[in-house]
């Protein structure tokens, strides 16, 4: 449940705060990618944490980010394919970490919960290509043909940016709580 909440407010962040500058720079882009989506730190952070049991919290708070901030007309324009959307963001991180698993490296936390910069950031990257490629192929029908390399580049550079974001509240984060034991 914490998971979901915390997704609520990132994703409430990134619509009250980042989407309205940026729809005044890149009017139609907007209602399909961030360039600041903090909700990806989260899947990254959260999976490299619990592994697969981060996906129904992500999942739910998807869902209830969704209803809570998006347009009711988008909401329902979007709603044949806003399941699958959100399934694909939610799964991005996880099949990421399996993948760099598959390939021999394990990037899960272990005993400590120390960061690993690099091997977040791989993650980040790969299940940001992921979730982009997936985004864009579930909301291919939606995009004019001229801006679908445009939204593949905003999921891209916005889950990017939305993971350096959250890891480095992560960071600030466990100082703090290191500085309290």
């Amino acid at each position: 449940m914490l998971l979901a909440a915390l997704y609520v407010v990132a994703h409430g962040a990134t619509a009250f705060v980042v989407e309205p500058i940026q729809s005044r720079l890149f009017e139609d882009v907007t209602v399909f990618a961030s360039l600041l989506y903090l909700p990806h730190g989260l899947r990254v952070i959260s999976t490299w944490i619990w592994r697969w049991q981060a996906i129904p919290g992500l999942i739910l708070g998807a869902l209830l980010a969704e209803f809570l901030y998006t347009d009711a007309s988008i909401v329902a324009m979007l709603q044949p394919v806003l399941i699958e959307s959100i399934l694909v963001g939610a799964l991005s991180a996880y099949v990421a970490f399996e993948a760099l698993r598959f390939a021999g490296e394990n990037a899960y936390a272990g005993q400590n919960l120390r960061l690993q910069w690099t091997h977040l950031l791989v993650i980040g990257v790969v299940s940001s290509l992921v979730n982009s490629i997936g985004q864009s192929i579930v909301f291919g029908g939606f995009v004019m043909p001229d801006d679908a390399f445009l939204v593949l580049l905003f999921y891209a550079i916005g889950d990017i940016f939305g993971l350096v974001a959250i890891m480095l509240l992560a960071v600030a984060a466990f100082r703090v709580s290191e500085r309290e034991m």
